[in-house]
């Protein structure tokens, strides 16, 4: 007789589905497993004889075969070991493991162990084979309960994983689970909640006399545009961005688990959050390190595939490689990365918020007022040059900060307060329609040129403003539509329905020429 279970391995960032085949034919009692499985799955033949045995559960005289199908896709992981060890514990009790997933590790006493893998692979199973039946270890109950679309049983080990099978059903002391709502705030939209955080561990108010860069800060927030302050050494280039993570718009129920998927990948701790991932790379990063990198067995997200539906920071942006600053000029302008390799190919999504703080020279003095510049030109025209001009057409607002002197008062924003004009601006653009197949709201700045002639149209006075800007200015194409988003997203801050002709003089004082 052939029993058989499902499990699943990692192709890619995606994940395929794996009949775990098993049958127990006369012969000398041997363990084979075929499939091409790696040696991960192969060294589960002592964990599961070990277990089986701790646990007082015979292992039948047989020869014993299992099949890991599709036989022509490699598989790894220490997934199978829940799989492979049911069929083996269920053959004495024929029981029908035929509609049933199962995922987990197995310890020498029999206890099941989570895998960090298992939560993205559990993602595409929710997609593709809804309401599915799956058994899985208890010790990740808080995580993956929050997967919608599948029908969840918990073990601590295989003896309560082997009674779930004998009920063929959910008992009442291990109930079925769905998705469980999470118990951060939020609020909802159109009948979707959205979730957020309201602590702030450093506010906006402490910094001084810099209204300007504050606003376009929040300008950048609201849209998700591409940001690059620059001013001179400690007038507050990093305090302002690194307090932007905190008002960053919420979160939707997809985004979050988008989150942890790629948290699993990059081996870090699974926790959900009410709050949008922040990045901020040191310049000495290697490329690999910020764009990722791909292997026929391992997947490594770089820095801007962590940071999808947050914030990337590049703090003294010239000092970055040349090669990597180029590198992200497909990322920045599509969402998405490929990274090709002889062995795989994989796409990253890469929408996240690009913001950057560079010194207008080397030595950080050149635009103030009170130090001298010690940079010659040679030096300075090599500082600048880092900076490519297809790069910087890619910045959606630029700010040159103002030279802080005592004595200076302080900001009259604070983070409370800008947190609810986003939440404002998230609210318009959502009720405008700005949302893709999934449901994911599409910022602003995110809008392609279709999108972009739908929602940010201009009267006839606007039109011919940015005409004669265009002209003047010499402006791109790319740069043109730039600020029109920049326009639109002012426009949502001032409660506006309309573009107006203030809202697009603000994004043209914002555009650098």
């Amino acid at each position: 007789m052939v029993n058989k279970i499902f499990c699943a391995t990692q192709d890619g960032l995606d994940s395929r589905i794996v009949e775990v085949e098993g049958t127990f034919t006369r012969g000398l009692p041997t363990f084979n497993i075929t499939g091409l499985p790696s040696s991960s799955i192969k060294e589960s033949q002592h964990r599961v004889t070990s277990a089986l045995n701790n646990l007082g559960i015979d292992f039948p005289p047989l020869k014993l075969n299992i099949n890991l199908s599709p036989s022509d896709l490699p598989k790894s992981g220490s997934q199978f070991d829940l799989p492979i060890a049911l069929i083996i514990a269920a053959s004495k009790e024929a029981l029908s493991l035929n509609s049933w997933f199962a995922f987990g590790e197995i310890g020498l006493d029999g206890s099941l162990k989570n895998v960090n893998l298992i939560y993205p692979m559990l993602l595409d199973i929710a997609l593709h084979s809804p309401n599915a039946k799956v058994i899985l270890p208890s010790e990740a109950r808080e995580l993956f309960s929050k997967i919608p679309n599948l029908s969840m049983c918990f073990a601590n080990n295989l003896l309560e994983a082997l009674e779930i099978l004998r009920n063929d059903s959910i008992s009442d002391h291990n109930p079925e689970v769905h998705s469980r709502d999470f118990d951060f705030k939020y609020f909802e939209i159109n009948g979707k909640k959205y979730y957020y955080h309201d602590s702030f561990d450093s506010d906006f108010s402490e910094i001084k006399n810099q209204e300007r860069a504050i606003y376009a800060a929040l300008i950048s927030v609201c849209g998700f545009h591409n940001i690059l302050f620059e001013g001179s050494p400690g007038c507050g280039k990093s305090m302002i961005a690194k307090r932007m993570q905190d008002i960053l718009p919420p979160l939707s129920l997809n985004e979050m688990i988008e989150c942890v998927k790629l948290q699993a990948f990059s081996e870090q701790s699974l926790e959900y959050i009410p709050k949008r991932s922040f990045r901020a790379p040191h310049q000495s990063a290697s490329k690999a390190s910020i764009l990722g990198s791909a292997s026929q067995n391992k997947i490594n997200p770089g820095e801007i595939a962590l940071a999808h539906n947050g914030m990337i920071f590049f703090d003294e942006l010239p000092y970055f490689k040349k090669d990597i600053l180029e590198s992200l000029r497909e990322p920045l302008e599509n969402n998405k990365l490929a990274i090709s390799r002889v062995s795989s190919k994989i796409i990253y999504d890469t929408s996240f918020l690009f913001a950057a703080a560079m010194n207008p020279c080397p030595c950080g003095n050149l635009l103030s007022s009170s130090k001298e510049c010690r940079c010659k030109d040679s030096e300075i025209r090599s500082y600048r040059n880092t900076l490519s001009e297809p790069f910087l057409d890619r910045i959606d607002l630029y700010v040159q900060m103002q030279e802080v002197e005592a004595p200076s008062s302080y900001n009259r924003m604070d983070s409370k307060g800008m947190q609810e004009i986003v939440f404002s601006a998230f609210r318009e653009q959502i009720e405008r329609g700005q949302v893709d197949s999934a449901g994911r709201i599409i910022f602003n700045g995110k809008l392609n040129e279709m999108q972009s002639d739908r929602f940010c149209v201009l009267d006839e006075s606007s039109h011919a403003l940015l005409e004669q800007a265009k002209s003047r200015f010499s402006l791109s194409y790319r740069g043109e539509r730039k600020i029109k988003k920049v326009a639109r997203t002012i426009a949502d801050i001032k409660g506006s329905k309309q573009i107006q002709k203030e809202h697009l003089l603000e994004a043209l004082s914002f555009r650098r020429v």
